[in-house]
């Protein structure tokens, strides 16, 4: 059974994934987004090829996907106490989540506006429009609808990342699951948790892929 104070705790460990979800991920895009976009503006068929940029920026984005998150969150530690002033707790997790996010957003980014059509974007130069001007008017608001299917995806990676994180002293319902479920070998808590986890993930799922329709031009 679970008592009156554990389930006090889950519900303040759904405010704290919650919080630190949607903060990693505003954060995560702040920096992904523009990474993704300079990922499809510089590569060689882009509208302002630079390939060393490139390839740079490309190499660094692949480097960090590469390093598992919990690898990664110890990795920055230092980082994490400088921003922050400590290394663990909710707000302390946002810092490792959004460097870990941002370059798997990056990608997901660069995939969605590679999607619009070559069509689209030579008749943008054709009309004496600029690389930015193609970039914010022709490829973002082409891409929207596959940009919001990466955006439910990232943010339910985003969640998993999270969840991980309270084995090195994190907050949230991952916390609990450590804390309470496997620590203490508590089946309850750690059915619930997951459960809750599962319930949340659908949620922001279910969300993304109905604005992502909702925007998409072919359903009009």
């Amino acid at each position: 059974m679970i008592s009156p104070e554990l389930w006090g705790l889950i519900g303040q460990g759904i405010l704290e994934t919650l919080y630190m979800v949607l903060v990693s991920t505003i954060a995560s895009y702040v920096i992904g987004l523009p990474l993704g976009l300079l990922l499809v503006v510089t590569d060689k068929g882009g509208v302002r090829p630079m390939p060393a940029l490139n390839t740079v920026v490309g190499t660094v984005v692949n480097i960090l996907r590469s390093i598992p998150f919990l690898i990664l969150a110890v990795l920055f530690m230092p980082v994490t106490r400088a921003i922050i002033g400590t290394t663990i707790g909710t707000g302390a997790t946002i810092v490792p989540l959004t460097i870990a996010a941002a370059p798997y957003i990056a990608r997901m980014v660069e995939s969605s506006i590679k999607e619009v059509g070559f069509g689209v974007i030579e008749a943008a130069q054709s009309m004496g429009a600029s690389p930015w001007q193609i970039v914010t008017k022709v490829l973002v608001p082409e891409a929207k609808p596959s940009l919001l299917v990466g955006a439910a995806i990232s943010i339910v990676t985003i969640l998993g990342y999270s969840a991980m994180a309270g084995f090195i002293g994190g907050g949230g319902l991952g916390a609990i699951a450590q804390n309470y479920g496997y620590n203490r070998n508590q089946t309850p808590p750690m059915i619930v948790t997951v459960i809750l986890l599962v319930i949340i993930v659908q949620v922001f799922q279910t969300i993304g892929l109905w604005l992502s329709k909702k925007l998409d031009k072919r359903n009009r």
